[in-house]
């Protein structure tokens, strides 16, 4: 593309220091893809802005915020994630991944390991994925009773409601992605010798499972997208426009200003 197709205000970003760092950091030069990034990355860090100002009032008012980051595998929650936090005070956040549940672990009620890790005054913490891998992934994969799931989608909804009475404000994110850009994700994952090791074997089912996952989400949002705690859907195919539009839901729906 020739230079006279293009502003003066786009060609002084193309120019600047940041416009210099995404031309020379891919093997080819294209200007357009260029300034989309230039502009993506000028508008996060707009938006990161202002959840610094969402820290500060949650720790100078007392207030503990949980947020959840549902979706299928290669989704890019742990992406979204590391967005939202990247200049956030690391003492007031905790980023929350939990492996599978111990021997104890399994014999408490469901819910109690996830109690541990609630916010404490002052705190935000992010799940990467939730107490909703009962409601998808364990019975997708066998890894609960049916007569287990039962239970955890009977009791959920007065969980959550508890947590919100209990001054709790509580977001409920789920990034959606078609069913070729996983497998799209997938490979690149496979092909990159840095990332290998996110593929796990929950993850090498994932495709051939697609309709089961289906059925079980659709389960999910028909029971559990209360009124006290929404699910808010991300259109995930774009990881920058959905990183973006996790972190303006947040800018919105807490009362920070």
């Amino acid at each position: 593309m020739e230079n006279n197709q293009f502003t003066a205000n786009e060609l002084d970003l193309l120019n600047s220091k940041l416009g210099w760092y995404t031309l020379l950091k891919n093997k080819k030069v294209n200007l357009t893809k260029s300034l989309e990034e230039i502009n993506y990355i000028n508008e996060l860090r707009k938006h990161q802005e202002e959840l610094i100002k969402i820290q500060n009032w949650v720790i100078k008012n007392d207030k503990k915020v949980v947020i959840l980051f549902e979706g299928r595998d290669a989704a890019g929650k742990g992406g979204a994630i590391r967005r939202i936090t990247e200049y956030l005070n690391p003492r007031h956040f905790r980023i929350i991944a939990l492996d599978i549940p111990t021997k104890d672990e399994k014999k408490q009620w469901f819910f109690q390991r996830y109690i541990n890790k609630l916010p404490k005054p002052g705190e935000i913490i992010f799940f990467d994925r939730s107490w909703y891998n009962r409601a998808v992934v364990e019975p997708v994969n066998n890894f609960c009773t049916n007569s287990e799931y039962k239970v955890f989608m009977s009791q959920v909804n007065d969980f959550e409601r508890m947590l919100v009475h209990s001054d709790t404000y509580l977001i409920k994110l789920y990034f959606s992605i078609t069913k070729t850009e996983q497998a799209k994700r997938f490979e690149d994952i496979k092909n990159n010798p840095l990332k290998r090791w996110k593929m796990t074997s929950v993850d090498e089912k994932a495709q051939s499972l697609w309709d089961a996952y289906t059925k079980y989400k659709k389960k999910m949002f028909t029971l559990t997208n209360t009124e006290a705690s929404p699910w808010v859907i991300i259109d995930a195919d774009k990881k920058p426009s959905a990183r973006l539009a996790a972190i303006k839901h947040i800018i919105k729906v807490l009362p920070y200003k």
